[in-house]
């Protein structure tokens, strides 16, 4: 499976989930990033910003977009046959929401490739596969910075940025004064 914007949060969860089900993953990420990737599980590093990821020799079963810079037309050569292209992005024209609706019916034109949602389906189980993994040290959150909840602007137009390193934590005060 090929992650793009592995350092990011969704990315950096995804390779460490992946690398738990003993996926072999390779991370698209930037120089500064690359040993923290690798720290996380990655088996293959993509440095996007001396090289296109869209153009790589090795086929995968598995393009999860999870900054939502390519797009399913892009990344179609880099899919195995019954291969699926994931984005955690709307995408251009929000294409992203129709496509794995499309896909099916377009099989001829694109080959057995296809095009799907990251709709979680149980968020319960998820949530104790992560509780558990963190208790035994097999998870972590990265963390890149921490904003009280009064500067919570200034954490937004941060994210804003595209430049984060994986999640942005808001804490929240609570004043016992009133009970």
């Amino acid at each position: 499976m090929l992650v793009n914007g592995a350092t990011g949060a969704i990315g950096s969860a995804a390779v460490q989930l992946l690398k738990y089900f003993d996926v072999n993953v390779t991370a698209v990420c930037d120089t500064k990033n690359i040993e923290r990737v690798k720290s996380l599980g990655a088996d293959k590093v993509i440095d996007y910003t001396k090289e296109d990821f869209t153009r790589d020799d090795q086929k995968y079963n598995f393009v999860f977009d999870t900054v939502g810079k390519s797009s399913f037309f892009k990344c179609k050569h880099l899919l195995l046959p019954g291969g699926v292209y994931i984005s955690s992005d709307l995408g251009y024209m929000s294409q992203n929401i129709f496509l794995p609706l499309i896909t099916p019916i377009i099989k001829p034109l694109i080959g057995n490739k296809k095009t799907a949602a990251p709709i979680p389906v149980n968020i319960p189980g998820s949530l104790l596969l992560i509780k558990k993994l963190i208790a035994e040290g097999k998870f972590k959150a990265v963390i890149d910075r921490k904003y009280t909840l009064e500067q919570i602007v200034e954490a937004y137009r941060y994210v804003e940025k595209g430049q984060k390193t994986g999640n942005v934590v808001i804490t929240v005060e609570h004043n016992n004064k009133h009970g």
